[in-house]
């Protein structure tokens, strides 16, 4: 029997699975985040070392039986140049793994792939992620892939969590100064953050240090404000969707011919509000690609990644 380990790891966690060659889930394990760009190789690779111990912990294999981890796929957020995926491998090598029997079957690649493979089943198709931040990443069935947007929310994140909570802010900030059309936004984010009046916004933004998790986080104000019906909320929805179509559109004909079948899975936060992004993006995909279907993630980015270990096996 041949045993791998599938690791998702991100900037909040770091998700190990023991997968066997039936694609059998024995282990997990879970750990702080791996971002080595942001935090450090040290840092990445002790989250990496623990959640890869829990995960053999947690599949309570006898110790007087025998076996071998016959490849690893790590899935890492940060990891998108060759340069990234070198320093990964690098520092892999350096990891406690006692089982790990052949180090040549390391697999490094973005977190965004381990999504896509997750998600789908297999490596063909495309990943909308919407959450904190967004983009879009597509393979065809030759091996070529395409990432769309994903430039930080200084830059891009159109259609993101991030997105929808600053262009909601904006707009309650607008109707507020008499500038703008009216919306409930403006008296819903008052109240969930105990505000006085909306220009407190300014100390809580700006003096609390508020950073891209937290505004993120109040793009749930700006859903269920569109969900019950607040105009402004339901254009910035609108908008939000349309970049995230467009992204689609691009990654499409960057990679597959109009009239090939794939699928399209959508992931992240964004997708499971009051709102109904996620209809409004399957009626938009279809004007475009009718050959497209949108789906649901079938299986989490660390499933995905122990796949992907799978694979290194028998290429």
């Amino acid at each position: 029997m041949s045993y791998v380990f599938g690791i998702d790891g991100g900037g909040t966690k770091t998700i190990c699975l023991l997968m066997d060659e039936n694609k059998q889930i024995l282990g997990r394990g879970e750990a702080g985040p791996s971002n080595y760009q942001t935090l450090g190789i040290e840092t990445a690779k002790q989250s990496i070392q623990l959640a890869i111990e829990q995960a053999i912990l947690s599949a309570n294999i006898k110790a007087d039986r025998h076996f071998n981890i016959e490849a690893i796929c790590l899935g890492l957020a940060g990891v998108g140049r060759p340069r990234d995926i070198e320093i990964v491998q690098f520092f892999v090598q350096d990891l406690q793994i006692s089982q790990l029997s052949q180090p040549k079957n390391i697999v490094v690649c973005s977190d965004c792939t381990i999504a896509l493979v997750g998600g789908i089943g297999h490596a063909s198709g495309i990943a909308v992620i919407s959450g904190t931040g967004s983009i879009v990443f597509g393979q065809n069935r030759q091996g070529q892939t395409k990432r769309v947007g994903g430039w930080g929310y200084l830059l891009g994140d159109e259609g993101s969590g991030y997105d929808l909570a600053i262009r909601g802010l904006q707009a309650a900030l607008k109707f507020y100064d008499g500038r703008g059309n009216y919306t409930t936004l403006a008296e819903k984010f008052q109240v969930h953050l105990g505000l006085k009046n909306l220009e407190e916004l300014v100390e809580v933004v700006y003096r609390r240090g508020w950073g891209v998790k937290e505004i993120a986080a109040l793009s749930l104000i700006v859903d269920r404000a569109a969900a019950e019906g607040d105009r402004v909320a339901d254009d910035i929805i609108n908008s939000a969707v349309a970049e995230l179509i467009l992204a689609t559109k691009t990654a499409i004909s960057g990679l597959f011919n109009p009239t090939e079948d794939l699928e399209i899975v959508t992931i992240g936060g964004v997708w499971s509000g009051e709102a109904n992004c996620r209809e409004r993006f399957e009626a938009g995909i279809s004007a475009i690609a009718p050959k497209a279907k949108v789906i649901s993630p079938r299986s989490e980015p660390a499933f995905g990644a122990g796949l992907l270990a799978l694979n290194a096996l028998n290429s």
